[in-house]
């Protein structure tokens, strides 16, 4: 492998030569070999950083103009663009486990674009500290990225994948809205229920989920960036910070304002704890939506079987043609991870010592995780299982009337401790409500054909 040698204030390093980083992110590759190739710092912050270096030049060129030239700018925003593109993803190598503050990561950036934007102007025309980095440090552009990327994550990908399953939900609550089956509560029978009803119980959830996630995605409009090293501001011109924020609002089409505070926005990471909360919140539901499908798709024969879901491939290596719900299975193990990921996600958020939390990168890796698994498996299981589901009638009308709640409907005319006593006596004997009901002489076989009707009582 051919090298050059580059170097920063600790001396010289040597860099592969078709590599666009230097120094700092050489280091950092050599002292921090773990996880390598696995756990790399997730592209979504790569993406953010691109944005907030290209605003940074932007703010940095009407306020600083003698330093941060035209010919600079427009050298640095054609990089930046590269690596907002993800074109220069491979010259991003290093991993989550690093320093806390993620510096290294923004020395990546830094290096990388000023690399990048020499070999654009021809010459060397930039520095990574003193113009990549103007007006900035790492301390203020981690927390900055991390929020654009949540932001990114929930807005974008997130919610339009809930919005997906939600049509579709929408769309099986027309199609089975004559269906009427048994309800349940306790894993037990209940009374009756509409099966467009509880195919609306699913899509309701999913809709509160994302009135949440926006309500928690709010507070991450708010970016640290112009507080510099501590909060205070130092060696950023004055108005940078409400200007950097509006060119990163210009370049993402999204509401992000300058924080109200910087010594909060440095140290605290109570937003990410309340937006992964949200996040956290979508997982339970999706578990809930997972498991009651794959429950009333149990079977072929020996289940529940009251759906048929789509049969995507073989489910056993063993027993010829077994169909398993692999994809509620997939659905349910990513609502583990997010469950996991809140608990890092918090204890991350905890650990801001006096001006900075050193616990950035690792919050960021677990938040990014899931709302990127969580979205991906909620596209997956729409697109391979929900929309195909389809419902047996004849199964559902079979344990509808085969249901001894349907005894509530009597309540009215016999009362709830004669009703018990129907229950009781037609479950012990294995006969029909109506067989006990008149063999206890509550009713009449005529009167009893009269008031009972379980397809009225939704």
């Amino acid at each position: 492998m051919n090298y050059r040698i580059e170097h920063d204030s600790m001396g010289e390093m040597k860099v592969p030569a078709d590599r666009l980083w230097a120094a700092q992110t050489q280091r950092s590759r050599e002292n921090f070999e773990i996880g390598v190739g696995i756990e790399t710092m997730p592209r979504e912050i790569t993406h953010a950083f691109g944005i907030l270096k290209k605003a940074a030049a932007m703010a940095n060129h009407e306020l600083k103009p003698e330093k941060m030239t035209a010919e600079k700018l427009a050298a640095i925003s054609s990089a930046c663009d590269e690596v907002i593109s993800g074109k220069l993803n491979d010259h991003f190598p290093l991993v989550v486990w690093q320093t806390g503050s993620g510096t290294q990561s923004n020395m990546n950036a830094n290096e990388v674009i000023r690399s990048r934007a020499n070999q654009i102007a021809g010459r060397e025309l930039t520095h990574p500290n003193d113009d990549i980095n103007m007006s900035q440090s790492s301390n203020d552009t981690f927390p900055t990225a991390m929020h654009i990327s949540a932001v990114i994550a929930i807005e974008d990908k997130l919610i339009p994948a809930i919005e997906l399953l939600i049509a579709t939900f929408k769309r099986l609550e027309e199609e089975n809205d004559s269906i009427v089956k048994s309800g349940r509560t306790h894993l037990q029978d209940a009374t009756p229920i509409k099966f467009s009803q509880e195919i609306s119980g699913w899509r309701a959830s999913l809709e509160r989920d994302v009135e949440l996630l926006k309500l928690a995605a709010a507070p991450l409009h708010e970016l640290a960036l112009g507080g510099t090293a501590v909060g205070t501001g130092l060696n950023a011109p004055k108005g940078f910070d409400t200007l950097v924020a509006a060119k990163v609002a210009e370049l993402t089409g999204k509401l992000f304002v300058t924080a109200r505070n910087k010594f909060h926005a440095l140290t605290s990471k109570d937003e990410l704890v309340f937006a992964h909360g949200a996040i956290k919140a979508t997982a339970c539901d999706m578990m809930k939506i997972a498991n009651d499908v794959r429950w009333l798709a149990s079977g072929p024969r020996d289940g529940l079987g009251e759906i048929r879901i789509p049969e995507n491939e073989p489910g056993s290596s063993i027993m010829p043609g077994k169909v398993n719900p692999t994809q509620c299975e997939a659905v349910t193990m990513v609502a583990v991870q997010v469950m996991g990921n809140d608990t890092a996600v918090g204890f991350a958020a905890s650990q801001g010592n006096f001006e900075l939390n050193v616990f950035m990168p690792v919050a960021a890796y677990n938040f990014l995780q899931s709302a990127r698994l969580l979205a991906e498996a909620i596209v997956s299981f729409n697109d391979k299982c929900a929309s195909g589901i389809t419902a047996d009638k004849e199964k559902m009308r079979h344990n509808l009337h085969n249901s001894l709640m349907l005894v509530t409907a009597l309540n009215p005319y016999i009362g709830y401790e004669n009703a018990a006593k129907t229950a009781k006596l037609a479950y012990r004997e294995n006969i029909s409500l109506k067989e006990a009901c008149v063999k206890l002489g509550f009713l009449t076989e005529e009167k009893f054909d009269e008031v009972f009707h379980p397809e009225e009582m939704v």
